[in-house]
């Protein structure tokens, strides 16, 4: 294997980064074929049957549920001449059966028919299931796979403080659950999926990317958009294993931010009865504290985010092409306009007819296009460095526009470059 290793300084990475193939088929193995990897939310496939296709790195996926109401992750490749067996994004269905030759598969992967079976004399159906990932293992709903059959745990792997995000996350239903089947967005662009992973972590570039769309919503309201100007209380956080935050608490849980948030939504009735369901549920300090929070901002490494209202996969397809799934999540449990306004919110800046997922776009586009230009090959990560502080809890905080998030995730892709 190649020392790519090299390419990743404390504080720059090396433009091959994004543009050598090489790299990118190394990342393949060294990262999304041993870590786990992100598959999607159990409330996707609510019901025995129901099924969606997904990604492990390139390699395609099912993620379904069976009939005993087990969740599956299954190899979409027959296990006879390697041709997928599920076609459609999603459905429900009996069986999966493989066009080809006919070959057919129970929701748990099982080999269920052989056609003209008499013809093969020595045949051992039991070894002939469709494969599944070495490891699957979920957290609140989160599914992750991992294709390597030894190494730590899901729960170690994401850590107290990424778990207590994922709380946060789903603990705004005041039955702790979410429901991620409003239907998804997918965008696509021709750069390197860690170009997506620094952005959705960043939070220097807000204020000048999305300047036409917060200069909009001032316009509508009357409110600026201060989480990112540079007295923010806001930090960014590095949790380990490139895991990263955008935490808001600081400015979100004064006293007076949280009951502005409390009184605000008491003044409808379908607000009230949210708090209320959710005091019941919670107690009253954990729900004004998650109600207050609103959420998560949050990079789970290699392709997670939970962002705001919504759950972001990001599919690498080649180093210079990614797609990325964008999907609201709603809260079970809670006044249908509490939802309502959650998919609003959503489609306001994340949707194909949204005001600022294309700014983004148009910047990897223009970082691609710049990459062209060898003759300065290192981009620069040093902002903030000199602000880096170890909090009680063993994660690391630096300002909210400080470019922490990103150095921590590629201290962590160095190391699982060589695992």
């Amino acid at each position: 294997m190649n020392d790519y290793t090299s390419l990743v300084a404390d504080d720059a990475v090396h433009g091959d980064i994004y543009i050598d193939p090489n790299v990118f088929e190394a990342e393949l193995d060294a990262i999304f074929a041993k870590a786990w990897v992100f598959i999607g939310h159990a409330s996707e496939v609510p019901a025995a049957g129901d099924f969606k296709r997904k990604s492990i790195g390139r390699a395609p996926v099912i993620f379904c549920r069976d009939e005993t109401d087990s969740v599956q992750v299954l190899m979409n490749r027959c296990r006879h001449r390697a041709a997928t067996v599920c076609q459609e994004d999603c459905g429900r269905t009996k069986r999966f059966r493989c066009e080809y030759h006919g070959w057919t598969y129970r929701l748990d992967g099982t080999l269920d028919l052989i056609p003209y079976a008499d013809a093969y004399d020595d045949i051992d159906r039991s070894t002939l299931s469709l494969s599944k990932p070495a490891r699957i293992d979920q957290y609140r709903g989160f599914v992750f796979a991992s294709l390597a059959p030894d190494g730590e745990s899901l729960i170690d792997f994401l850590g107290p403080a990424v778990r207590r995000q994922i709380d946060n996350f789903c603990d705004l239903s005041p039955l702790g659950e979410i429901d991620v089947r409003a239907g998804s967005a997918l965008l696509a662009y021709d750069g390197n999926w860690k170009l997506q992973m620094e952005n959705s972590i960043d939070g220097y570039h807000p204020n000048f990317t999305h300047q036409s769309f917060f200069q909009a919503v001032h316009e509508q309201s009357g409110q600026r958009v201060s989480t990112f100007d540079g007295d923010s209380d806001a930090q960014t956080r590095a949790m380990g294993h490139g895991h990263t935050l955008l935490d808001y608490s600081r400015p979100n849980l004064t006293p007076a931010r949280v009951r502005h948030r409390i009184e605000g939504l008491e003044r409808s009735p379908a607000g009230r009865d949210y708090v209320a369901a959710m005091v019941d549920a919670h107690g009253e300090a954990r729900a004004h504290e998650v109600i207050a929070l609103g959420g998560t901002h949050m990079n789970v490494f290699p392709n997670l985010v939970l962002l705001n209202q919504q759950v972001r996969t990001i599919h690498p397809i080649a180093h210079n092409r990614t797609e990325v799934t964008l999907a609201p999540a709603l809260l079970k449990g809670v006044p249908d306009e509490i939802n309502t306004q959650r998919i609003r919110q959503f489609e306001a800046f994340y949707s194909p007819n949204g005001g600022g997922i294309h700014d983004d776009i148009e910047m990897f586009n223009r970082v691609f296009e710049g990459l062209r230009c060898a003759q300065d090959p290192w981009l620069l990560f040093k902002r903030g460095t000199h602000r880096e502080e170890q909090a009680e809890d063993g994660t690391t905080v630096a300002h909210v526009t400080d470019e922490l998030p990103q150095r921590a995730m590629y201290r962590y892709w160095k190391e699982r470059m060589w695992v």
